[in-house]
């Protein structure tokens, strides 16, 4: 009698175990590959940031746009129609939507999941820019004027907010603050991985109780994109990793108390963090 060859049960089984068990060991490897991709190409994004934020201050005086009337324009690049009112003058050509958004947060929310809505200044239309929040893994939007843009990176806001300018003995011009003639540029920060396109962080603020909670101060800035980091250019133009209970220790402005209560060196301990948090490194 001719008998066929075949695979027994117990050969299959085999395999397949085998088959697991290799899945089981490369998965959190090719994870972990996938997250230093995104890491590096969010990094990649703020240099060219970087270049876009160099341009324009050597072309205005050492002064970034004010939120008022630039900032959020100068982010949204030409993406906008050619007749959108208040597009900056300068950097028309400039192409931002390739590099406005982290690779972890490409998508906005849902309209069903909330998210509030602000106006980027008091003022009416065409000066006005209705936002809607993003979070730690979805990229704020601009929902009027139109068309939508969608952003995951924001500004330190006393660099750009004319009325709240904390900082004494620095130069001014008519433009505003001139960011150029700061000293120690490269420990204050100018943009970040952000939930809104403009924060003003405090020493004293609290840190956000849950991994999606959010607000218009360090919490905007306070997400966990990158596994206990987030991604910041500063004011030298260099770009690095930014853990995020390093970011009570940033020189956000000339005043900023970088050994605050949410510091190690102000008393703060890791069991005081809330449990999102307590397992990150401390500064």
């Amino acid at each position: 009698m001719h008998r066929e060859k075949a695979f027994t049960l117990i050969e299959l089984l085999v395999v397949v175990a085998s088959i697991a068990l290799l899945m089981a060991i490369l998965l959190p490897a090719v994870q972990r590959a996938e997250r230093q991709a995104q890491v590096i190409v969010c990094q990649s994004n703020l240099n060219q940031w970087g270049k876009v934020l160099n341009m324009y201050t050597e072309d205005s005086q050492g002064c970034l746009p004010p939120r008022e009337t630039g900032a959020i324009w100068l982010l949204r690049g030409s993406a906008p129609s050619e007749d959108a009112p208040l597009k900056p003058d300068l950097y028309n050509n400039v192409r931002t939507d390739g590099i406005a958004c982290c690779p972890v947060a490409v998508k906005p929310l849902d309209d069903k999941d909330g998210g509030s809505i602000t106006e980027s200044s008091p003022f009416a239309p065409p000066w006005r820019v209705r936002t809607r929040w993003g979070s730690t893994l979805r990229a704020w939007r601009i929902i009027e004027p139109g068309p939508p843009f969608l952003c995951s990176y924001g500004f330190n806001g006393y660099l750009i907010d004319r009325p709240f300018f904390p900082i004494r003995q620095v130069r001014r011009n008519q433009r505003g603050l001139d960011v150029l003639s700061l000293g120690q540029r490269g420990s204050i920060p100018a943009l970040l991985d952000s939930a809104l396109p403009v924060a003003c962080p405090g020493s004293n603020d609290e840190p956000p109780q849950t991994q999606m909670a959010g607000g218009n101060d360090i919490k905007s800035f306070c997400i966990n994109r990158h596994d206990g980091n987030v991604n910041g250019l500063f004011l030298d133009w260099s770009v690095r990793k930014i853990g995020l209970k390093e970011l009570w220790t940033l020189k956000w402005h000339s005043q900023t108390d970088t050994a605050g209560p949410w510091t190690r060196a102000g008393g703060m301990q890791p069991e005081d963090w809330p449990e999102w948090m307590k397992n990150f490194r401390d500064y």
